[in-house]
């Protein structure tokens, strides 16, 4: 029996075809770190993330240039990219009006009921959706101090707001956001706001921090959350190299059973019996194969304790020896290697995700 309860229903809707909410997949989001204005930088950014396995991508638009560059990087974008827009309203119209494939808003700092209005309009006639981005640190000024002494009620009452004005407005393509840099602050306001609306919600944790503290309180949170049949897209946020937010979001959405259709990295931890370069190998697997979309298991281990049982229940795996590895294949024992046999086995490993896909 699952330990997962049922996914949430929610509405769907579309970024340029991806769907997310409805059933669709949990989709991978990231968000680049290059200026817009530089659309040559920032298109290179979205490639290297869409390689590694993001399946949307948020860009922002803070200012005129930003906007005038944006039509170039959505038509040059592998993905859809969304429009990332705080406090002048006329750049998320452009944003609409340029080619986004959605819009990101966030109610504290948009400007008046007015100026949403004309966000909305413009997101109306382009056919795309906005998210509506609730986070802890950019509150509207009468909820500061209810976010202090209850931030996720605060959250909460920031997101509802927001849902009752827009959709007041007969606009229904949203999707809801609410993050603290607090992993259970995120998960209570998360969990209220899903009880009483069927919007798809983006999960994460906003300044999660560097890489390996980050990681913990985004998978924190995001476990959580999405155990319960919450979360309909997700976004781990980290501090630097944005290609490693989406490792992280596919690992965590493969170690829940959530898409199957991502790769499983199984590896020791190591220990003073290890033959091989478990790590080195295992982070190359990581580098070069997660943001595929084929449903494998791989085992790298590095001796003959667990290694075998790991890799003979893995779809391909290895096991340390003295003097190399044994190769598994579904099972049995294939070939002996030896010698630098990283090349050989990760060859293996595309043919056999390659025959998955047929």
């Amino acid at each position: 029996m699952s330990a997962l309860a049922p996914r949430r229903r929610t509405r769907r809707v579309s970024y340029g075809g991806i769907f997310v909410g409805g059933g669709a997949p949990i989709t991978i989001q990231s968000m680049t770190t290059a200026p817009t204005a530089d659309a040559g930088r920032a298109t290179r950014e979205i490639r290297s993330l869409a390689r590694a396995g993001c399946e949307l991508v948020r860009v922002a638009v803070k200012d005129g240039a930003d906007l005038a560059a944006l039509p170039a990087v959505a038509a040059r974008s592998p993905i859809p990219v969304i429009a990332d827009v705080h406090f002048d309203y006329r750049l998320a119209v452009g944003a609409a009006r340029a080619g986004a494939a959605g819009l990101r808003i966030n109610p504290g700092n948009i400007g008046s009921d007015d100026r949403v209005r004309r966000v909305v309009d413009a997101a109306a006639a382009a056919s795309i959706p906005i998210r509506i981005g609730v986070n802890a640190g950019s509150l509207e000024r009468d909820l500061r101090a209810l976010g202090r002494s209850d931030p996720a009620r605060a959250l909460f009452e920031s997101a509802r707001r927001a849902r009752i004005l827009v959709e007041g407005m007969g606009f229904r393509d949203l999707v809801f956001s609410l993050k603290s840099a607090d992993p259970l602050a995120t998960v209570e306001a998360n969990r209220m706001f899903a009880a009483e609306n069927d919007c798809p919600l983006h999960v994460g944790v906003t300044e999660a921090g560097p890489a390996l503290s980050g990681a913990a309180k985004s998978a924190v949170a995001l476990a959580m959350l999405l155990s319960e049949g919450v979360g309909d897209t997700v976004r781990v946020s980290l501090s630097g190299n944005p290609v490693r937010e989406v490792t992280v979001a596919a690992a965590v959405l493969s170690a829940l059973g959530l898409r199957p259709d991502i790769p499983r990295i199984v590896s020791c931890p190591t220990c003073g019996r290890s033959w091989i370069d478990v790590a080195r190998l295992a982070e190359r697997l990581e580098r070069e194969i997660m943001g595929t979309r084929s449903g494998v298991t791989i085992a790298v281990m590095g001796c003959e304790v667990n290694g075998p049982g790991e890799a003979r229940d893995a779809d391909i795996g290895i096991a340390g020896s003295r003097g190399g590895a044994v190769l598994f294949r579904r099972g049995k024992i294939i070939k002996r290697l030896g010698g630098d046999f990283a090349p050989e086995f990760l060859r293996e490993v595309r043919n056999l995700m390659r025959e998955k896909k047929k």
